[in-house]
């Protein structure tokens, strides 16, 4: 008996081909049939009938950056990426895992997992119930529990510290690098996906100190890299400073060569594209062309959306990476105001967020173009919604001022949004031909990662909005590929990314009259009642992992359908160049 049909749908199989209609029959968690449309009295013996009438039927999209290493121990659908239509998720990036670990360490790894990617550390300490040592032990833990398909990367700074112990701080001697790639084989075999490291200024752990990988020697870097070259399906992703502030020569060669010496690509996150600065876009992008001359291949991930993000002067944000804040808004509360109160101070804060050595985050001193979010004082309460520069303007004093007054008089907790610059005309033109251009692709959500500041989740439905109802500025065939076959193929994931026979039925059933993200709001259903940012989707009817539905109507189900996969097993080894075709 034939699990699921639907019925005279518009097929968008994931390869970029025009859509057609027909029918797709589902059977024992695979596409059994993809077949012209059939009347709707026509018999069958199917037990569930789904009408697809106006309605559009892709593959399941895949999320190639994200952090749900933490989440999925106590929510298996890595919600709300669930409800957007994303299926499968790939974690484990940054150098950022839950295993190896040793008991002792197991405080040490949440207290850094909460600084460096701003998971509510009671939300950690409640949630993740360990009980493992081994990576192994680790994706054993999730496996068979799971409600969307899972694949984990190995991350440097955990296999550093689990080799090192406290004393990683150095430079790893022959033995300890010897026994790092002892312990990335034995991740490996068990199912791990690939290596991933972080050597960005960004990354610190909770005492403020940088993450063992940050001390890592390029030669211990690239001996890492060399074991994934040994296991078939594997892959590569790395974060360095130039990820941020513009990759130096010296980058530039060593991403290419852990390309090389892994014969594997090397993903990196995220490229930021704003037209006004198209050499700094070129510069990034000079890593992707460099890595191809050589033989290699490096490939950036940038967001097909601008995604919703706040700021706060009382918790970890992207303010604070401008260099020179870090040291005013790490401390305690009551400092930190009066800090902030010294006219000298802020004087320093400005100069420091206008210096070329800011990098990308130059971009955050637009204070005139700030927005008031959520408040907490009486006399904040009419602020709420307005702009910054308007309320400057009122106040006769300079934007910057204005934005500090206003978190001083809520105690720092005012939730302050930006305004993206990069939502021009060209901006968008250049992003979209990136994406043909093979040197990027969509992803960096960061999803199961800062939760309370932004909503990188959402980008499925809020780019499918954006193709249908919004800049038009791709065909929807292509908007799809770019979020299922692209990411399949990158990974060498087999039989996922299409709508084909034999591929495993991952599916998005939606309305395209009406497809998109519902508003960003914040909920508190985080273990220890920790909070975060959520939003829902709208015109989603179904979403199906392995033949089996966990979304309908936009609402989730029990069910836990989802696959751990496990590389060589789920994975094949994508040749550099990335060949055509299908990955399986």
């Amino acid at each position: 008996m034939t699990d699921i049909l639907i019925r005279n749908v518009t097929i968008i199989d994931g390869t970029g081909a025009p859509a057609t209609l027909g029918d797709v029959t589902i059977d024992d968690g695979r596409i059994a049939a993809v077949s012209p449309p059939t009347d709707a009295t026509a018999a069958t013996d199917a037990e569930e009938v789904v009408d697809g009438t106006g309605l559009v039927l892709t593959p399941g999209f895949i999320d190639p950056h994200t952090h749900f290493d933490a989440q999925l121990l106590w929510d298996p659908y890595a919600s709300p990426s669930n409800l957007h239509g994303i299926t499968t998720v790939i974690s484990g990036n940054c150098g950022f895992t839950l295993a190896p670990i040793t008991p002792e360490d197991t405080g040490w790894t949440l207290e850094m997992m909460a600084e460096v990617e701003g998971m509510p550390l009671a939300a950690l300490a409640a949630g993740v119930r360990g009980g493992w040592t081994t990576f192994a032990e680790y994706l054993d833990e999730l496996d068979g529990n799971l409600g969307v398909n899972a694949g984990f990367l190995v991350g440097h700074c955990q296999l550093r510290r689990y080799v090192m112990g406290a004393d990683g701080d150095v430079a790893a001697t022959p033995e300890q690098t010897a026994a790092m790639a002892a312990e990335l084989r034995a991740a490996i075999e068990a199912g791990g996906m690939g290596f991933s490291s972080t050597q960005s200024f960004s990354h610190n752990d909770g005492d403020g100190k940088p993450v063992p990988s940050r001390n890592a020697t390029t030669e211990e870097l690239l001996a890492l890299c060399e074991v994934v070259a040994d296991y078939d399906g594997t892959t590569l992703e790395y974060i360095t400073d130039g990820c941020l502030k513009g990759f130096t020569d010296e980058e530039i060669q060593r991403i290419t060569d852990m390309s090389l010496r892994g014969q594997r690509a090397v993903n990196w996150n995220v490229l930021t594209v704003d037209s006004r600065d198209p050499g700094a876009v070129e510069r990034q992008l000079r890593a992707s062309s460099h890595a191809a001359e050589q033989g290699g291949r490096v490939v950036a991930l940038t967001m097909p959306i601008l995604v919703p993000m706040n700021m706060s002067l009382l918790t970890r944000c992207a303010l604070t990476l401008i260099p020179g804040w870090d040291d005013i808004l790490t401390q305690p509360v009551e400092r930190r105001m009066e800090l902030l109160r010294d006219p000298e101070v802020r004087a320093a804060m400005r100069r420091d967020a206008e210096a070329e050595s800011a990098g990308v985050f130059r971009r955050l001193n637009r204070w005139a173009e700030y927005h008031i979010g959520d408040t907490y004082s009486e006399a904040n309460r009419p602020l709420e919604g307005r702009r910054v520069g308007d309320i400057a303007e009122e106040r006769g004093i300079d934007p910057f001022d204005a934005l500090i007054d206003i978190a001083l008089a809520d105690d720092l907790r005012t939730v302050l949004w930006p305004t993206p610059l990069e939502d021009d005309d060209e901006s968008w033109a250049m992003r979209m031909e990136l994406f043909d251009s093979g040197r990027a692709m969509v992803g960096g959500s960061d999803g199961g990662a800062h939760l309370d500041r932004m909503m990188g989740s959402v980008y499925p439905t809020r780019f499918l909005a954006d193709t249908i109802r919004g800049r038009r500025l791709v065909r929807l065939e292509r908007a799809v590929q770019m979020m299922t076959d692209d990411p399949a193929r990158l990974f060498g994931l087999r039989e996922r990314g299409r709508i084909a026979e034999g591929y495993h039925a991952d599916l998005v059933l939606f309305d395209p009259a009406t497809i998109d993200s519902a508003p960003v709001r914040k909920v508190a259903d985080l273990p220890a009642a920790s909070e975060r940012l959520f939003a829902g989707s709208i015109g989603v009817r179904l979403v199906l992992v392995n033949g089996v539905p966990i979304v309908r109507d936009g609402e989730p189900t029990d069910d836990r359908p989802g696959a751990l996969l496990r590389s060589g097993r789920d994975t094949r080894t994508v040749r550099i160049p990335a060949a055509a075709g299908p990955t399986d």
